[in-house]
């Protein structure tokens, strides 16, 4: 028989009692700490986000030092974190809200309008930094709606997404819209979970349509699967007796988009001349590395890594700003593509020896 409490009702009583309420961004709440967790929190879970939040608030503790700041910082911070297009969306925004006087949009609209904010990301400020009634529907989000609903399909196709969007704004209520916001995502990341939800203590159970049924794990529906491509390439690390690395900055779009990076080669050849058409040095030794597997959500990059030791520092860099020598050991701050912070490690662990000797 369906609850008489509605829906709201017993999501904020439930949020009372067991929603988490301590979290960096739930602190000294404005809309730029909101937006700043919101971006991150994308398709990104809450422990990893928290330190990356809590480095990026110190660095960056308002919208006008991040509009301030270069790209190279921006990313240096979000290293690691993944899906770089919202750190760099997140600067675009910052600097058009500076350019636009300072003051943070307070509409939907306005909010939308920014580089990097959907529907939901608005709904997420609007709410808990404004205020104001407005709906949500991140991940967690479809995943209640769609369970408690039997909401047939992936949340991916239109009509699916919209029939979401409709539920989620039916329910959401006019007071405590921030508490509603927060606890809703706070139920399907603790309890309405991917896998193993727990059921016997979700305050929505005893008229949930998926667990009536016992088909929990039937909801949201699945992407259709289909096999990733495999794809190969293969970086240079050319390196300098004194051990510095040859990097490259990437184009401001596509992978790794405005990262640092090693040249892509296509095999030990290249490297070669790679070497003798830029600094006119023959490389003294030749090491390909282990090679790995780099996994986007489109293919998989398949990475062998060649080390090209050069005889000699060379005596230029080449024109432009987008190339620099990198000592493994410095703190340079700058953005750097996963697969390279992977690769500098190891280059670091394996002059750790010859160091550790050096200092006796």
């Amino acid at each position: 028989m369906p609850s008489t409490t509605p829906f709201h009702e017993r999501v904020l009583t439930w949020f009372d009692a067991n929603g988490r309420k301590d979290l960096p961004w739930q602190r000294g709440i404005s809309p730029y700490r909101v937006w700043v967790s919101e971006i991150m929190l994308q398709q990104t879970q809450v422990k990893t986000v928290i330190p990356y939040f809590e480095r990026f608030m110190q660095a960056f503790p308002d919208v006008q030092a991040l509009a301030g700041a270069s790209q190279d910082e921006v990313l240096h911070l979000w290293t690691g974190l993944g899906y770089y297009a919202r750190a760099r969306n997140l600067h675009k925004a910052a600097k058009a809200i500076a350019q636009a006087g300072g003051a943070f949009p307070d509409t939907l609209a306005g909010l939308e309008a920014l580089p990097g904010i959907g529907r939901s990301t608005a709904g997420a400020i609007m709410s808990i930094a404004y205020r104001q009634r407005a709906s949500i529907l991140d991940g967690n989000v479809k995943r209640v709606l769609a369970r408690y609903h039997r909401v047939e399909g992936w949340p991916g196709k239109t009509a699916v997404h919209n029939r979401l969007w409709e539920i989620a704004e039916r329910y959401t209520p006019t007071a405590r819209c921030a508490d509603y916001t927060q606890a809703m995502m706070d139920l399907g990341a603790t309890l309405c979970t991917r896998s193993n939800p727990a059921c016997s203590d979700c305050p929505l159970a005893e008229d949930c349509a998926a667990f009536a049924v016992g088909a929990q794990h039937q909801f949201p529906g699945k992407k259709p699967r289909k096999a990733l491509p495999v794809k190969q390439t293969h970086f240079l690390l050319a390196r300098t007796p004194d051990g510095a690395v040859w990097l490259q900055k990437r184009p401001g779009t596509g992978i790794w988009g405005g990262l640092w990076c090693f040249p892509e080669i296509t095999g030990e050849q290249h490297a070669i001349a790679h070497c003798l058409d830029n600094w006119n040095l023959r490389p003294q030794t030749l090491d390909a590395l282990p090679g790995f597997r780099h996994t986007f959500s489109h293919y998989h990059l398949d990475i062998t890594p060649i080390v090209a030791l050069l005889p000699t520092q060379p005596d230029s860099v080449m024109e432009g700003t987008q190339y620099l020598w990198y000592n493994v050991h410095s703190d340079v701050q700058i953005g750097l593509a996963a697969p390279v912070v992977r690769l500098l490690d190891t280059l670091q662990r394996a002059d750790a020896p010859r160091s550790e000797y050096m200092q006796r």
